[in-house]
């Protein structure tokens, strides 16, 4: 999961995961009416700001809000990068 980019401060960069392309029941969901993935795997994770230690580290996987941080697209994969306030939890 080598990622070439070092976030700063309280930065984390996210590889969201695939959306699903099935439901619980077996029935196929079309590409118009899949969700943007809400769940991904932490990639790089910053040093963190002065009294605050970062909480999350590379390889957690991570639930975060539906709008939050920057799309970023590097080699070919689509990444987000978020302050780690951002992310709600570690799942």
């Amino acid at each position: 999961m080598g990622v070439n980019i070092k976030p700063l401060s309280d930065r984390v960069v996210v590889e969201p995961l695939p959306a699903e392309t099935q439901t619980a029941s077996g029935l196929f969901i079309p590409d118009s009416a899949q969700e943007k993935q809400q769940k991904g795997k932490v990639a790089a994770v910053g040093k963190g700001k002065k009294d605050y230690d970062m909480t999350v580290k590379v390889g957690d996987t991570v639930l975060y809000g539906k709008y939050s941080g920057t799309e970023l697209k590097l080699d070919g994969k689509d990444y987000l990068i978020m302050r780690e306030d951002d992310i709600l939890a570690v799942v």
